[in-house]
């Protein structure tokens, strides 16, 4: 069976020769054509801004949300974060058993309680039994939330 080589898009097809060949061809032609527009050779595709409905308030109620309660159990991280410091390379190569880092706060100063990366309270390090613990001093609102973003 002889074959004819049809190319479109940059693409480039086999095709059988014969009738049904012509016809796949066409077929695969004519695709392509609407691909592009519709226009032939030199004619550009009319090009128009898209039209959106507009999008009315949303009030987020739990009804609206769904059941949150299959999010309860999921776990997320949580760190308690005394400061923060930078330090080269060659300093964090260099440290001993002994060495003391400062970090940016100052003793006394409140800690953060950070729950997957974001800052959402302060507090004081506390003592429990033989763990520490943070005794939560104030919650972060929303808005100061989106601040830490």
């Amino acid at each position: 069976m002889k074959m004819v080589t049809a190319r479109t898009e940059g693409k480039t097809q086999k095709l059988a020769k014969g009738d049904e060949g012509k016809r796949i061809k066409e077929s695969y032609e004519k695709e392509a054509a609407s691909a592009d527009g519709g226009g032939g050779e030199g004619e550009k595709a009319a090009v128009r801004r898209a039209k959106f409905q507009e999008l009315s308030d949303i009030s987020f109620k739990q009804e609206k949300i769904g059941n949150i309660n299959m999010l309860l159990d999921v776990s997320l991280p949580v760190a308690i974060e005394l400061g923060r410091t930078t330090m080269r390379i060659k300093d964090v190569l260099n440290l001993v058993k002994g060495a003391v880092i400062e970090l940016d706060k100052p003793a006394g100063e409140p800690v953060d309680l950070v729950v997957n990366s974001k800052v959402v309270a302060k507090g004081e390090v506390v003592v429990v039994d033989e763990n520490f613990g943070l005794r939560i001093t104030e919650l972060m609102l929303p808005a100061d939330q989106t601040n830490n973003l």
